[in-house]
C-alpha cells in the first residue's frame, strides 16, 4: 500500500483530519522537538491543507499559501511527517507535492518558506537557495529560503 496525498482548504477537512493533523503536529513540533509554542496561529483557515494518507493515518502535512499570507511570494509551512515512517522518505514526497500544488492551485512558481536550519540541505534538493543568515524562532534556527 502507498501513501495517498490529499489537498483541502480548512473548510473542507473532516473533524477527524483536523484532529489528527493538529495531532501530528504537536506531537512533532511541541513533544518531539521540545518547544512550547502556540502552534495554531490563525493561518490554518488561510490555507490548504496538503497530507498524506497511509493505512488510514495520516502521516505527512503542510500548508500551502498563496502569496501575500506568510510572505510576499506563495509559501510553505509546517512541513512534517510521523517520525515512525521518516525512513520511507515520504518527506521528499510531501514537498514535490507542495511545490506542485503551489503551482496548480495558485499559479505561482515562487516559493518563499522559513526552514529549520538543520534541514537546510533537504530544501536544497528541492531548489530552494538560503536568502537570509540565520534567525531564532521558537528558539530554533531558521533560514530563510527561496525557491524561483
Amino acid at each position: 500500500m502507498k501513501i495517498q496525498w490529499k489537498i483541502k482548504s480548512f473548510e473542507n477537512l473532516s473533524v477527524n483530519e483536523l484532529y489528527d493533523i493538529l495531532r501530528l503536529r504537536s506531537e512533532i513540533f511541541v513533544v518531539e522537538q521540545n518547544c512550547v509554542y502556540l502552534d495554531l496561529d490563525g493561518k490554518d483557515k488561510q490555507a490548504l491543507h496538503l497530507f498524506g494518507e497511509f493505512e488510514g493515518k495520516i502521516v505527512a502535512h503542510s500548508r500551502l499559501f498563496k502569496s501575500g499570507i506568510s510572505f510576499d511570494n506563495a509559501s510553505i509551512g509546517r512541513v512534517v511527517v510521523d517520525a515512525n515512517y521518516r525512513d520511507r522518505k515520504w518527506g521528499h514526497d510531501l514537498m514535490r507535492e507542495a511545490i506542485a500544488g503551489i503551482q496548480s492551485h495558485f499559479g505561482e512558481s515562487k516559493i518563499t518558506i522559513g526552514a529549520q536550519l538543520y534541514l537546510k540541505k533537504f530544501y536544497e534538493n528541492h531548489g530552494f537557495v538560503q536568502t537570509s543568515e540565520m534567525y531564532l524562532e521558537d528558539d530554533i534556527p531558521h533560514i530563510e529560503m527561496k525557491r524561483e
